[in-house]
């Protein structure tokens, strides 16, 4: 059998098998699932979950006469992905007929773009970590738009399949890779990164569980330094864990087939997510299987310079934008990373900015108590109890000593149990912090007073007592001591 070697560093990654050691190559194939409210040909709605076969057109349905008309806004969300990854728009492409009989396809063919696809080359910089280069760019080779087919439904009855028309039409982009990574883990983080992008954009929901984005795997296996080998493609894998899992096994599948002195067949295959294997479906067809040729129903896409310069406006700040301008404010690169890494945190946290929240503190608080609070409740930051702007009046009560650390935690807790502003809180439960020195100057001597073993060790040179003495005065006081206080007011008490 084969076994992995340096898991830890993907571009050295390799598989060791009984003559030695093979290099994988990895490219993927994403479908994404457009955002619109109509299907790319036709006015039928592409709402997830609807009853089966409640949102099918004519022309969906491939009626004789029906004739297809493509949908602006899904030409538009590909335009402006292929914009995000810096990739070369073409001002003219075509739709072609892609030929194959299958139940869930009620014309015979699917529309796609072969030869002149709407996107041309673009990259996606993805991180590594534990890499000496902790970046790299993996090219991307085209962006082309297509139509969904329907859905089969197999577990309706024992002896029947059903056949649900309620995707078939639906805008996909295909997003194809080069064959640039080398190991599961760069897979893994280029699908992070361009799931991210298109959530970003808005171009697509990312609901990988919900089928919107899903990706086809391609692998092989060489000798280090040869030429690629031939591939297999996995199909419609539909979470970033599995297309990981795919990839390793497919690969450590392939060395045995070929130390074992047999050789790889170009084919389809299946992932089983409950075994993490993968599975023949059939043999690999070449493009020429498909008996390509321009749909004679539609025309050529032309893009004007108009529509292009509003599709570049409509932009929003993107993942590595955002990331730089945290880092720049002083935020960690990991704080900064956890913040864009989901276009809902970012959005947030941007929203708490606006209030006038000072960055570090604010990243410092949303990284710590903040998710803290909502993994406890198992709630996403969408739904949480406190809003950016309530947020960022507790951390100004923190910044002006209003508060201290302990006592913003207090009030935070009641924020989330009853949604009320800080400030009410402090008022109504008088959390306010004092720095009236009168007053912590006599319970430090009560305290000294109280202690006179650990005063005398203290005296005597053991100096990590110090803590205790705070903390028996900050309990004293309920926390409401004003700590910097307390510590300048000690260090004079104890001489």
């Amino acid at each position: 059998m084969t076994d992995v070697l340096s898991t830890a560093a993907p571009s050295t990654y390799r598989i060791r098998g009984a003559t030695g050691e093979w290099e994988i190559i990895i490219g993927l194939e994403v479908h994404a699932q457009v955002t619109s409210n109509a299907k790319l040909f036709s006015g039928a709605a592409t709402a997830f979950g609807a009853e089966p076969n409640t949102q099918v057109s004519l022309v969906d349905a491939a009626m004789p006469g029906m004739l297809p008309v493509p949908n602006r806004e899904c030409i538009r969300q590909a335009v402006r992905t292929g914009m995000a990854i810096d990739a070369k728009i073409n001002t003219w492409s075509r739709f072609d007929r892609k030929n194959y009989f299958y139940a869930d396809l009620p014309q015979g063919y699917q529309i796609s773009q072969l030869y002149h696809p709407l996107v041309g080359e673009g990259a996606i910089e993805i991180a590594l970590e534990g890499e000496a280069e902790p970046t790299k760019r993996i090219g991307v080779e085209r962006i082309h738009v297509e139509q969904d087919a329907g859905k089969l439904m197999h577990d309706q009855h024992p002896t029947r399949s059903y056949v649900d028309l309620n995707r078939s039409g639906v805008a996909l982009m295909e997003i194809v890779s080069k064959p640039d990574m080398r190991s599961p883990a760069e897979a893994g983080a280029y699908l992070t990164k361009l799931r991210s992008i298109l959530r970003y954009v808005g171009s697509c929901d990312g609901n990988m569980d919900q089928g919107s984005m899903r990706a086809d795997v391609n692998v092989s296996v060489r000798r280090p330094g040869e030429a690629f080998g031939t591939r297999t493609e996995t199909k419609n894998v539909n979470s970033i864990r599995f297309v990981m899992q795919a990839i390793e096994h497919e690969a450590s599948r392939q060395v045995d087939v070929l130390e074992g002195g047999g050789a790889i067949v170009q084919e389809t295959r299946l992932f089983n997510p409950d075994t993490g294997t993968t599975r023949s479906m059939r043999s690999k067809e070449d493009a020429q299987d498909y008996r390509y040729f321009p749909d004679p129903d539609l025309l050529p896409l032309e893009l004007d310079e108009a529509f292009l310069a509003d599709c570049r406006a409509s932009l929003p700040e993107l993942p590595d934008a955002k990331l730089a301008r945290y880092e720049a404010a002083g935020i960690t690169p990991y704080q900064a990373n956890v913040l864009t890494a989901e276009v809902e945190t970012a959005r947030w946290f941007d929203a708490l900015l606006d209030e006038g929240a000072k960055p570090v503190a604010a990243a410092n608080w949303v990284s710590s108590e903040l998710f803290g609070a909502l993994n406890r409740l198992g709630k996403d930051i969408g739904e949480s109890p406190v809003g950016p702007g309530q947020a960022a009046e507790l951390l100004a009560l923190v910044a002006d000593g209003t508060l201290s650390g302990s006592l913003a935690k207090q009030v935070f807790e009641v924020m989330l149990e009853t949604g009320d502003a800080p400030g009410k809180i402090v008022a109504e439960r008088g959390l306010k912090q004092t720095s009236d020195t009168g007053a912590i100057e006599a319970v430090i001597a009560d305290v000294l007073a109280k202690n006179p073993g650990q005063l005398e060790q203290y005296r005597g040179g053991k100096e990590a007592l110090f803590g205790f003495f705070v903390g028996q005065t900050m309990k004293a006081m309920q926390g409401k001591a004003n700590p910097q206080v307390v510590n300048e007011l000690l260090k004079k008490a104890l001489g």
